[in-house]
């Protein structure tokens, strides 16, 4: 089984990835969060830092496009293969509604003829391997039929699947009927993305659909760093990994950002995930959350790491 990470916006950039494959390793891809291609057609500094091939050492790390303009997907495709990328992504899955109401992401896909299009252009004109990462519609998976004639129409890497429409986010349950026949129909290799959380669930799923040989693993990794060693390794998560992993997060947030509470900000948002792995760990959690400055923080994280366990 082939397992990736997801790219998470504003979570798993540089630094996430590095503390995740030093402590825990084991992903065969690594997708870094979408470059939004701007007007000047410069990258960011938080976009460029994620790209540097130092900040992804020993990985195999995937940038992801987000856009709907053809000519600045492949312009920023030439610039990351200068970089010595040889594959990219496509974000046809994003939700948010900042990023739809401008048909891009999720967006995309209620325009189909609008993404054929771009698909044309992209497909006929880039150098590196594309692979997509989609949703099964903005509205209706029954969008999903009209979509995988499209993407039916390429040679990609991969198409990677979340089955569910824009409008669910990230709530109801993934459509694996959907999924089902995706799989069935596709002509491109397929991956799964969607609520797996836990081993149970990878196990679950690999007895559902036993032709798979690829998930992409987002929230599940934010709630376990562990997870994909314990799928391939069946060596769960332990608290002196957990908090290696923690620590060297924390501290590569202590060296690209400045201002205890741009700091917090970041770890506050990691805790919002991981804190069920420990044992009553609601009121840890909160303090955590009320602090504002850093030796705070630094006091009820060795709390919860001293007094509680991991859920077994």
């Amino acid at each position: 089984m082939k397992i990736y990470t997801a790219p998470l916006e504003g979570i798993t950039g540089h630094v996430f990835r590095t503390a995740l494959y030093h402590h825990f390793g084991g992903a065969d891809k690594y997708f870094i969060p979408f470059i939004r291609p701007n007007q000047n057609g410069n990258f960011s500094t938080r976009e460029k830092q994620d790209i540097m091939p130092e900040n992804n050492l020993n990985m195999y790390p995937v940038p992801q496009i987000l856009t709907n303009k053809a000519e600045d997907f492949l312009q920023t495709a030439e610039k990351l293969e200068a970089y010595g990328y040889k594959e990219i992504n496509l974000n046809l899955g994003c939700p948010s509604k900042t990023v739809i109401s401008k048909m891009r992401g999720s967006g995309f896909l209620a325009y189909p003829d609008e993404l054929e299009q771009f698909l044309d252009e992209i497909f006929r004109k880039c150098k590196l391997e594309i692979s997509i990462k989609t949703r099964i519609g903005k509205e209706s998976p029954d969008e999903f039929v009209r979509l995988l004639e499209i993407y039916n129409k390429y040679q990609m890497k991969e198409l990677i699947i979340h089955p569910r429409v824009q409008k669910d986010f990230y709530k109801n349950h993934p459509n694996k009927d959907v999924f089902a026949e995706a799989l069935e129909k596709s002509k491109n290799p397929i991956c799964y993305n969607g609520d797996i959380f836990t081993k149970n669930d990878y196990e679950e799923f690999r007895k559902e659909f036993p032709t798979v040989d690829c998930i992409m693993l987002g929230r599940g990794l934010l709630k376990n760093p562990g997870l994909i060693r314990e799928i391939k390794k069946n060596k769960p998560v332990d608290k002196i990994s957990l908090r290696a992993f923690h620590d060297e997060l924390y501290a590569g947030y202590k060296e690209v950002l400045s201002g205890d509470k741009t700091i917090l900000f970041k770890m506050k948002e990691l805790w919002s995930f991981l804190g069920p792995i420990f044992t009553n760990y609601e009121k840890y959690v909160k303090k955590i959350k009320k602090c504002e400055k850093l030796y705070k923080y630094d006091e009820a994280v060795e709390k919860l790491f001293q007094e509680q366990e991991l859920v077994s």
